[in-house]
């Protein structure tokens, strides 16, 4: 039945981090003046970390983010969601910069885009089951 609740099953580090490199959009969560502020972003993942091209990217750096992505069918209420924290950092060095620019494209156009990697620091993901499905 659509309408019953779905199970959560909890996924791996690793299984949460090759999720999260499937879909390119997410949402990074940071603090405006104590305050949380959320923008949606495109994302690589690159060597474990979430790498984002973004115009809050000033804001986020030296600061600790979240940054969640998710793929759920809204039918039938299945998909996965996960939650990446940790440290966000510019990117600095002109090489990966120059790669990251050519892999990834923000998602608004404005000035003062900055390439941000977060360095996880908690990785966590949840998969929803149908409940009548078990395992």
């Amino acid at each position: 039945m659509v309408g019953e609740p779905r199970r959560l099953a909890e996924l791996t580090r690793p299984e949460s981090l090759r999720l999260l490199d499937q879909v390119p959009l997410g949402r990074i969560v940071y603090t405006v003046r104590a305050l949380p502020a959320i923008v949606p972003v495109s994302h690589v993942v690159d060597n474990g970390m979430v790498v984002v091209r973004t115009h809050v990217g000033a804001e986020c750096a030296g600061s600790v983010v979240a940054y969640q992505a998710d793929q759920i069918d809204v039918d039938g209420r299945l998909g996965w969601s996960v939650t990446v924290t940790g440290v966000a950092r510019r990117v600095l060095d002109p090489e990966e910069l120059a790669g990251f620019e050519a892999r990834l494209i923000p998602l608004v156009s404005a000035d003062g885009v900055e390439t941000i990697r977060i360095y996880p620091e908690i990785v966590t993901g949840y998969r929803l089951v149908d409940p009548s499905v078990r395992g």
